[in-house]
């Protein structure tokens, strides 16, 4: 076996889970840096089992009960404390779902004056492109389907076309 896998067993070996297999113990036999390390986690959990965790001191639960009614009893401070009640965080998510809605109602733009605009109209493109050329046409669409000259134009480039 390799070093590397036989260090990911030596925690477990150290505590005596399960016993060691031939090809372990072989390895550890023949190699002193991992036999090393097993001894150095064997020293390290006798020292934790030694070790006693101090007793705490009489009166620290009416401490701490003392410290934690003190602290729900202390106002809440900070500008966004508001936002812990339920309701109100809930009325706020509401209140901007409906926002949204409001705003960006039919796939046209609201401004703050009520007006509407297509999404097309918030780009600034100059005249003669295809993005300021789709605009114009969109803002005077109503003027173009009425428009009779374009038929007529229609018909005589066919007409010139085909002597």
């Amino acid at each position: 076996m390799k070093c590397t896998e036989i260090r990911e067993l030596l925690p477990d070996l150290a505590a005596g889970m399960g016993p060691a297999r031939p090809e372990i113990e072989n390895h550890l036999v023949s190699c002193a840096e991992c036999a090393g390390k097993l001894q150095e986690i064997r020293k390290t959990m006798a020292l934790l089992d030694e070790w006693q965790a101090p007793e705490p001191s009489p009166y620290f639960d009416v401490r701490l009960r003392a410290r934690l009614r003190e602290e729900a009893a202390a106002p809440a401070t900070g500008g966004l404390n508001w936002l812990r009640r339920p309701a109100l965080a809930v009325a706020l998510a509401v209140l901007m779902v409906a926002s949204m809605t409001f705003l960006r109602f039919n796939g046209k733009i609201m401004d703050l004056t009520g007006a509407t605009q297509s999404p097309m109209a918030q780009m600034d493109a100059g005249p003669g492109t295809a993005v300021g050329d789709l605009q114009a046409l969109d803002k005077n669409h109503d003027l173009y389907s009425d428009f009779d000259v374009l038929d007529d134009l229609e018909v005589q480039s066919d007409v010139t076309a085909n002597p």
